[in-house]
């Protein structure tokens, strides 16, 4: 019995593992706004390793996938389960100051491919504890289960297989997308909210000062409010989140006034997304010149659509002769849209039909 528990412990945790992994590993960029989000001011309080955020996200999906396989085929047996007995713990804590703190809303354990309330994955991580304290506790059961040389060959293929995955995503895009932007997506159908789609239940709550201690009133207690009370504030409060369409920060402005409308309909449309043009690759802002007078000459519109400043986009204009125009969207919505700075979409009437990285414009069709 404590055999076949053992082994089944195995198998889940290792699987598990890799599957996590690889998500990750198809989008390791993905991964890396979602560790940086931790280090923010509001979460960790942890800036300075923001920059590192990306580094970080690659070694942590490439641990995930080679320990699951490590644990598989039980290569260094010992040490994979004290390893994977530390990363359970840390993501167990990390997941349970999320939910409890409410501080990260999707730990982001699977991607864009499943999304996760803080609580359930604190649930997912507490059992993942619990089958590897099984298999720390059994690790004499977890035997090789091939020779030392095809061990040796089977870990160290996992290893290059899961750098070069990485490598050639942050190179290219995601092989398999699972943001709501894919191609094939209309962007007027993704903002609809269907007319029986349950609403957001809201509380207002009002904040007094009561002598010198801010207190919070909602509108049921209004009226046991102390008349020396003074006004400090009001919020809402959710009680219950409603539903929320799949785009719903999606905006084209630019001088106060939102594009969208117009540009949706557009049957031919190029942008180029751009969320921080100080700091999008100089070789894939040379290369949009070229793409321009392409697709001007085949009858395309062609904007751009970035996050950055109005200075910014003037100063990059000028440098690099853009005579087409920027407008403004959310840069976490456009991280959304596109992982590479800058990349392209092509739409037909809302519609994305293709989506590259700038190292693969050769591959867009015209």
């Amino acid at each position: 019995m404590k055999n076949i528990l053992t082994q089944f412990s195995r198998i889940f945790v290792g699987i598990l593992f890799i599957i996590s992994g690889l998500i990750k590993l198809n989008d390791p960029l993905g991964f890396s706004y979602k560790l940086a989000e931790y280090f923010s001011e509001p979460v960790f309080n942890m800036p300075f390793f923001v920059p590192y955020a990306l580094a970080l996200a690659l070694f942590i999906v490439i641990l995930e996938v080679v320990l699951g396989v490590f644990l598989l085929i039980g290569y260094k047996s010992k040490w994979t389960i004290w390893i994977l007995l530390i990363m359970i713990i840390k993501f167990s804590f990390l997941t349970f100051y999320s939910a409890y703190f409410d501080v990260v809303k999707d730990c982001g354990c699977f991607g864009d491919a499943l999304h996760l309330t803080p609580w359930e994955s604190f649930t997912k991580d507490i059992i993942l504890l619990v089958f590897i304290l099984i298999l720390t506790f059994n690790r004499r059961l977890v035997q090789p289960l091939f020779g030392s040389k095809t061990q040796t060959f089977i870990a160290i293929v996992s290893f290059i297989a899961s750098a070069f995955l990485g490598y050639y995503v942050l190179n290219h895009l995601p092989i398999i997308d699972f943001r709501p932007y894919q191609v094939g997506t209309n962007i007027q159908k993704g903002m609809e909210i269907p007319a029986d789609a349950p609403k957001s239940v809201v509380e207002m709550v009002f904040i007094y000062n009561v002598n010198g201690v801010d207190t919070e009133f909602t509108d049921k207690d209004l009226m046991n409010i102390p008349e020396s009370a003074t006004f400090v504030d009001r919020k809402d409060k959710v009680i219950t989140e409603g539903y929320i369409p799949p785009i719903h920060d999606f905006t084209m402005s630019k001088d106060g006034s939102d594009y969208k409308e117009e540009f949706l309909f557009e049957p031919k449309l190029i942008i180029y997304v751009a969320y921080d043009l100080p700091n999008a690759s100089i070789e894939g802002l040379n290369d949009l010149k070229t793409l321009t007078i392409a697709a001007k000459a085949k009858g395309y519109k062609v904007i751009g659509m970035t996050a950055s400043t109005p200075e910014q986009i003037e100063t990059i204009q000028k440098q690099y002769a853009f005579d087409f125009d920027f407008y403004f969207c959310d840069a976490i919505t456009l991280k959304t849209i596109e992982r590479a700075n800058p990349s392209i979409l092509i739409m037909n009437k809302g519609t994305i039909t293709q989506k590259v990285h700038y190292n693969d414009i050769a591959d867009l069709k015209l």
